[in-house]
């Protein structure tokens, strides 16, 4: 699989043109930037849109979307709105063994009697739930102590249907090492845990390479 990644630049006018409010007026303008190449049988089976990004927030005149997907965006939004500046991803970068890391997750663990999603709080309960997913189905393992659980966010916002829907978020950053090298490229590709949709689950990463001089 081929990848991509970009950075989508908006200005204050951009941002105010396309009615970025909420989470989910953010999942729609970055998804109108690549056209959807689902059928209507993928789309019914939950199969993964391809697309990841993470907002990078920015300041008062501008700010930044991290992209990362399966194939190339449009250059700009409905041809005027914003920028987008993207390159495809060298198939040796993901063959490192260590990492250092960010990423945006939504803590979540399933509830055994009423098989409820049900949010992890806590830093430190976020921190065990994280390093014990990333070894069991992520493909690396966690430095605990290099984790931090940097910023928790609960967003509420109503999605296409108007249904009212709340979002846990965990701002983690770290570093990691490669266990199984097929699962960590899937995680790489597809993006960690929930909720992927609505800006979580891409793994912002950075080789550590070994420094004979360090």
């Amino acid at each position: 699989m081929s990848l991509v990644a970009g950075m989508l630049y908006l200005d204050r006018q951009a941002s105010k043109a396309l009615r970025i409010t909420d989470p989910y007026s953010l999942h729609r303008v970055v998804y109108s930037l690549y056209e959807d190449v689902r059928s209507a049988e993928e789309k019914g089976a939950s199969q993964t849109s391809g697309i990841l990004y993470a907002d990078q927030g920015g300041d008062f005149h501008s700010r930044r979307i991290l992209l990362l997907a399966d194939r190339i965006p449009a250059a700009c939004i409905d041809g005027q709105y914003g920028q987008v500046q993207s390159k495809p991803i060298a198939g040796s970068f993901l063959e490192h063994d260590r990492y250092r890391f960010r990423v945006i997750v939504n803590p979540t663990r399933r509830d055994s009697a009423s098989r409820k999603l049900l949010p992890v709080k806590g830093r430190e309960a976020i921190g065990d739930w994280f390093c014990e997913r990333a070894l069991e189905s992520w493909g690396f393992r966690v430095s605990r102590k290099h984790l931090q659980v940097d910023r928790l966010d609960v967003l509420r916002f109503k999605n296409k249907q108007q249904n009212l829907v709340t979002l846990a978020q965990a701002h983690v950053q770290g570093q990691l090492e490669v266990t199984d090298r097929t699962q960590f490229h899937n995680s790489f590709a597809r993006g960690i845990g929930r909720a992927r949709a609505f800006g979580c689950g891409l793994l912002q990463i950075v080789p550590l390479l070994d420094n004979p001089f360090a």
